[in-house]
């Protein structure tokens, strides 16, 4: 007969059990580069005995290999799997361990100290519940310290233990020990953060990390695993509001429609009145649906499939809310940015933001300070640079449910990216809806476009001419406006020189006043094309971002992009007003070509070789080209 100890899968049962009940701790450990962040956690890992005995072996390998201890063992290796990590003795992206002791289970992530990466640090810090920050007791609080404090601090992470690491090479000292302590608590006080834990220990020789040793018997507080151990992390999410955002519509056949997705906040029971959020639609909870079965209630945490007893229309992004508690929502917000990539965050240019499960278009403006993180000074800035954070104004393309990140990580928590590349490039909190997005709406108008267009006998349209300057845009523009004029046409040309003596006049030639000046005329042009005018905007607009965002204010077959193409060198030659001559004696900064990219269109609808055709020509090849398209066909009456 069996006996329960000889049993693999009861004794495996019992193991599952045994680990269910334990508490999982998420924490970070982040600090300035080499304060040993790496070694302390393979060492914390190493002396919870998770390491394999292959493990251990291969680490005593590359110790000898690529290790900074001679032949002693080299903990942070264990940590640093990259190439180029082992290489430089650092870390560069996030590595994630777990480990588990006989009292709590934890995921640790083990964050990069440099402050290139400090957008891999944020990632970390996003989801921890505790941080442990490391001070190397020589070298003392740092910018990257104060740094990454305050992201912690912004993410929302109230629990910090201060690890002054490297002890040994001060000689264990109390009194160094202590000024550093004083140092960073009089800066984490700016920060309002209440709960702070002071261990001096070495990561490397293991004092105060498991055990306590007895190098600093003048400290007498807890270990660092045994307060990790220890620390209070119960939070009552059931408590808060019920939130759901919808991750996925879950339809396998005609007779199924349930919205799976993580409850955020909260809990829900069946038969509870919801209303979705942004719609305001309202019904009621009618299956809570798992795989192992029917729910009656769930609570924050669990992924579960709700159906609703009236068929309304919910879309991944939705949120889903108790109706006694319904979500705040506008499109304009003011948020926190933490910029994470090497070009410069430009206000007024749209990016993709992405906020729960919603994938939106996201309009930066304006930027309303910098942060000094060494003094939390608020300074003026224009842009962000690769790891700035600031505060600003956003434009969402559409209203959205969300809630302050202070109250709910999951709805106030965002990253932007760049619209052409998909690269991640910012992140961000959501602080509070703005007034005026209350205050404003959108007025019915009886007369639309439709009938605007169908008065003049034609079609509301943006010819968009972009080029360098002197490849001839203005030339061909005038030519276009006076061959549709003398068809009878309604038209308008909006030339970039003209336009800056008056509605762009205060902005100059920097990238950022460059994607406002375009901004500015896309929606001029856009009101125009709604008259039902036939409008010609004549701009260099380098940028394909700032001419993707014109094309997506217009309709289907509104907007058509003239590259007016010339070679640098034919456009130079020509130089019709000496721009580059002066921009080749530094005269003029920011000059597209010279010290400013063009980004050439990739998917015109026309493309005109000005070495190949005459302005005339040209213009002549882009009317037959709208004429073909429809524009100047009489538009259908509304109605």
């Amino acid at each position: 007969m069996t006996t329960p100890a000889a049993d693999p899968a009861a004794n495996l049962a019992r193991y599952l059990e045994a680990q269910s009940q334990k508490t999982l701790l998420r924490f970070i450990t982040c600090g300035s580069v080499d304060d040993g962040k790496s070694t302390l956690i393979g060492r914390l890992l190493y002396e919870s005995s998770v390491v394999l005995e292959d493990q251990l072996a291969a680490l005593a390998t590359d110790s000898r290999k690529v290790g900074s201890r001679g032949a002693e063992l080299d903990f942070a290796l264990l940590v640093d799997g990259l190439a180029a990590e082992r290489e430089q003795g650092i870390t560069i992206d996030v590595a994630y361990r777990y480990f588990a002791t006989a009292r709590r289970k934890f995921i640790v992530a083990d964050t990069p100290g440099h402050e290139q990466y400090t957008r891999n640090m944020a990632t970390g810090a996003s989801t921890a519940e505790l941080a442990v920050i490391l001070v190397d007791a020589r070298k003392g609080v740092l910018t990257q310290t104060r740094r990454h404090s305050y992201l912690c601090a912004l993410l929302g992470i109230k629990r910090i233990v201060l690890a002054i690491n490297k002890m040994d090479l001060v000689g264990y000292q109390q009194e160094r020990a202590r000024a550093i302590e004083d140092e960073y608590r009089e800066f984490a006080a700016l920060l309002g953060v209440g709960e702070i834990r002071v261990i001096p220990l070495s990561a490397a020789l293991g004092d105060n990390v498991v055990a306590a040793g007895g190098n600093m018997p003048w400290y007498q507080g807890p270990t660092l695993l045994g307060h990790l151990e220890s620390v209070d992390i119960a939070v009552d999410d059931g408590a808060a509001p019920f939130r759901f955002p919808v991750q996925w519509v879950n339809r396998p056949n005609s007779d199924f429609r349930g919205f799976a997705g993580l409850v955020a906040s909260g809990r829900i029971a069946t038969g509870q009145a919801v209303r979705i959020a942004p719609s305001g639609r309202e019904s009621t909870i009618e299956r809570i649906v798992t795989a192992t079965g029917d729910l009656r209630e769930a609570v924050a945490g669990q992924s579960v499939t709700l159906t609703l007893a009236s068929d309304v229309d919910v879309s991944r992004g939705d949120i889903i809310t108790t109706r006694e508690a319904p979500l705040e929502c506008a499109d304009q917000f003011e948020a926190t940015l933490i910029w994470m990539h090497e070009e410069p965050m430009l206000q007024g240019r749209q990016y993709l933001l992405k906020l729960g499960a919603q994938t939106l278009l996201a309009t930066v403006m304006p930027l309303k300070y910098r942060v000094n993180v060494d003094t939390l000074e608020h300074e003026a800035a224009e842009r962000l640079e690769l790891n700035d954070i600031g505060v600003c104004e956003l434009q969402f393309d559409r209203v959205t449910g969300f809630e302050p990140y202070t109250a709910n990580r999951a709805l106030g928590g965002f990253i932007l990216m760049d619209r052409l590349t998909n690269d991640t490039v910012g992140a961000g909190l959501l602080h509070f809806a703005l007034r005026r997005s209350q205050n404003i709406h959108w007025q019915a108008l009886e007369i639309d476009r439709r009938v605007r267009a169908a008065q003049k006998g034609q079609r509301g349209c943006v010819l968009w001419l972009t080029g360098l300057s002197g490849a001839g845009k203005s030339t061909i523009a005038n030519l276009i406006d006076k061959r549709l004029v003398a068809l009878g046409r309604h038209t308008y040309l909006l030339d970039g020189d003209n336009v800056r003596h008056g509605l762009n006049k205060d902005l100059g030639f920097t990238p950022q006043d460059r994607v406002e000046n375009i901004r500015r005329v896309a929606e001029v042009a856009r009101l125009m094309a709604e008259a039902g005018l036939i409008t010609l905007v004549s701009f260099i607009s380098p940028f394909r971002s700032e001419r993707r965002m014109a094309r997506e204010l217009m309709g289907e077959g509104e907007f058509f992009e003239v590259h007016v193409d010339a070679p640098l060198a034919a456009a130079e030659a020509r130089d019709p007003k000496g721009l580059y001559k002066k921009a080749r004696r530094g005269e003029l900064s920011n000059f597209t070509g010279i010290d400013s990219p063009y980004e050439a269109p990739e998917h015109p609808e026309i493309h005109i070789d000005t070495t190949a055709l005459t302005p005339e020509q040209a213009a002549e090849r882009i009317v037959e080209h709208i004429a073909r398209a429809g524009v100047l066909a009489p538009a259908p009456r509304a109605g």
